[in-house]
């Protein structure tokens, strides 16, 4: 699977911003949905869950949708398989992020295209984890 074009600086520019809501977060520890957020909150992350079958996740409320969060956020990681990603990234534009990453594994040019047509950066088929031990 191909991967974004961004360059490690600009990586490292968005590894910078720190309010991240992420979609699909897992209670499990054994799944990257939980261990990669887990990681970024205990390095200075400040991690928003957003699953519907949880009220909290790292000891932090967890909210049924990203609509159901009044605040914004600099950054929506999204943990859905590629094919479900498009409605998820529909209603992540609407908060207006500045990046909406797509986790390691998940690539979808439809969405990726309509969050660019928004002014939103995209990072597609990347860990955040792997990237922030990789360049810090």
């Amino acid at each position: 699977m191909e991967q974004d074009s961004h360059s490690d600086q600009e990586i490292l520019d968005i590894l910078s911003l720190r309010k991240i809501a992420v979609i699909g977060m897992s209670q499990h520890p054994s799944k990257a949905a939980h261990y990669v957020p887990k990681y970024l909150s205990e390095h200075g992350y400040d991690i928003t869950p957003i699953n519907p079958s949880s009220d909290e996740i790292l000891h932090k409320k967890c909210y049924p949708s990203i609509s159901d969060v009044s605040e914004s956020f600099d950054v929506i990681e999204i943990f859905r398989p590629s094919e479900d990603v498009l409605s998820f990234v529909k209603d992540a534009i609407k908060k207006k992020p500045k990046v909406i990453w797509l986790q390691e594994g998940i690539h979808n040019t439809e969405a990726e295209e309509l969050a660019k047509k928004e002014g939103i950066d995209v990072v597609f088929n990347r860990c955040m984890l792997a990237e922030h031990q990789r360049l810090n």
